[in-house]
């Protein structure tokens, strides 16, 4: 069976490597916020451009923590958009403050800047462009606007560990980058885990102290904060796979390149942002009859998936709740039509042109 993700199959191409270093952790005996944390935050900083990176517990805490370390809470308005992980929303609302949604550009899926204005009040405080599927959004524009209004970026990258706008590294851009570690994630742990980067010693400061209790010091809370922990495992696991991550980048983009090459005449393939190094956390088409697409390849043991199959304005919990500027056709559009094709560092040559066959055969 090919699946549209296969943490199981990067275990074990680390396995031995993994095992050893989870029995030393153990050894040492030091389980929360020890040595390998310590050296995968400057390890993960470096690899980024930042001066800075903090550990957390997954990528929704992540962004909440970006969000409690600017001060952005009840009353106050973050822009994002509906075509992502229901988590960014979440996230926003974890602290209080209330998301505006905007829709997506119809060709690469991400923030469209032009509607930037129609979602701007008094109580606009932030933006959190989502760089979905391992895609730039467009930071020129999105820096250009929240500069003149005076707005912080947290970018979600939690799909795009080692992607680049510009030759500058995602979650270098704006005033915070926040990442999701998930298994399944281009840089993924065997559990939940997140990483927060930034520029600034001042949030760098607050983010280490509201990710633990508040503390600076051990039991003396200086601030309401909370426990975000990322522990010593999860964070060895990830020194041992960052080692490795433009490696298994480098594949997931020439898996991308044999779908594109044989597929673009058949399908809505994904289109490539100028000056911009995508990482394809997902590969994505568009298809019309997804269903039986869908039926189709499973009934030859080939699993795809769809990221996602509801907007966060449509989802029941959000549901005539949040704040819409205009009418989302083009986030109403995709729900209906994508479909993400199998893409991980372990998927054989074989197996992808064994997908792509298949693909150029349906009719």
């Amino acid at each position: 069976m090919i699946y549209c993700a296969n943490p199981k199959a990067q275990f074990l191409s680390y396995k031995n490597k993994i095992i050893s270093k989870i029995i030393a952790v153990l050894n040492s005996g030091k389980y929360i916020v020890g040595k390998e944390l310590c050296l995968l935050e400057k390890e993960f900083a470096k690899y980024i451009g930042t001066k800075y990176a903090i550990g957390v517990a997954n990528g929704t805490d992540a962004i909440e923590i970006a969000l409690r370390s600017l001060n952005i809470g009840y009353g106050d308005e973050v822009i994002t958009v509906s075509h992502t992980a229901v988590a960014t929303v979440a996230a926003i609302e974890l602290v209080g403050a209330k998301a505006v949604l905007v829709d997506v550009e119809k060709e690469y899926f991400t923030l469209d800047f032009k509607l930037l204005k129609k979602a701007l009040t008094k109580k606009t405080k932030a933006i959190i462009p989502v760089h979905l599927y391992g895609q730039s959004a467009n930071m020129d524009e999105i820096k250009k606007f929240s500069k003149l209004h005076n707005l912080y970026i947290i970018e979600d990258a939690s799909q795009a560990h080692g992607a680049s706008f510009k030759n500058k590294m995602l979650g270098s851009i704006g005033q915070i980058g926040c990442f999701s570690c998930y298994p399944t994630k281009n840089l993924g742990a065997l559990g939940d885990a997140g990483l927060i980067t930034t520029n600034n010693y001042k949030l760098y400061s607050k983010i280490k102290t509201l990710r633990q209790y508040g503390w600076k010091v051990r039991n003396k809370s200086e601030l309401p904060g909370r426990n975000s922990r990322l522990d010593e495992i999860q964070a060895a696991i990830l020194r041992i796979k960052l080692k490795n991550l433009d490696k298994d980048n480098k594949k997931r983009i020439l898996i991308s390149s044999l779908y594109s090459n044989a597929l673009s005449k058949k399908y809505i393939i994904p289109k490539p942002r100028i000056n911009s190094k995508s990482v394809f956390h997902l590969y994505v088409i568009r298809v019309r009859d997804r269903k039986k697409i869908i039926n189709f390849l499973k009934s030859k043991n080939i699993f795809p998936d769809i990221h996602y199959p509801i907007p966060v304005h449509m989802q029941p919990a959000y549901k005539k709740r949040l704040r819409i500027v205009g009418q989302m056709t083009n986030t109403k559009l995709l729900s209906k039509e994508i479909l993400s094709l199998p893409i991980y560092p372990e998927l054989s040559i074989h197996n992808v042109k064994r997908i792509i066959n298949l693909l150029l055969k349906y009719k």
